[in-house]
């Protein structure tokens, strides 16, 4: 089965933190906060403005988002816990830093 968010939707997988500290401790899973760092899966067509005119969103698949700790719909789908939110409740994209700015 396919999901395809609507509108300016996204769908997002969070991505799991380590369970130890920098320091070596390690954290039990009744003390994790859920993390606030995600994969996107899918994304809508994009909002539409005051003409009507659909405006696409910025973010795309792959790309690794930051978000709110309340954002978003936590939804099931075949067996795997997503979040669906609107591209505002994205707080920034995780850029790999280029590697090869000047060889």
């Amino acid at each position: 089965m396919a999901f395809r968010p609507l509108g300016d939707r996204v769908l997002v997988r969070r991505v799991e933190e380590e369970e130890k500290t920098r320091g070596g401790i390690i954290i039990p899973d009744t003390a994790k906060e859920k993390p606030q760092e995600g994969e996107v899966i899918a994304v809508g067509p994009g909002a539409r403005d005051e003409t009507g005119k659909v405006q696409p969103l910025d973010v795309k698949p792959g790309d690794r988002i930051l978000f709110g700790k309340w954002s978003g719909t936590e939804v099931k789908l075949q067996g795997e816990d997503l979040l669906i939110m609107k591209e505002s409740d994205i707080l920034g994209v995780l850029e790999a830093e280029k590697a090869a700015k000047a060889a």
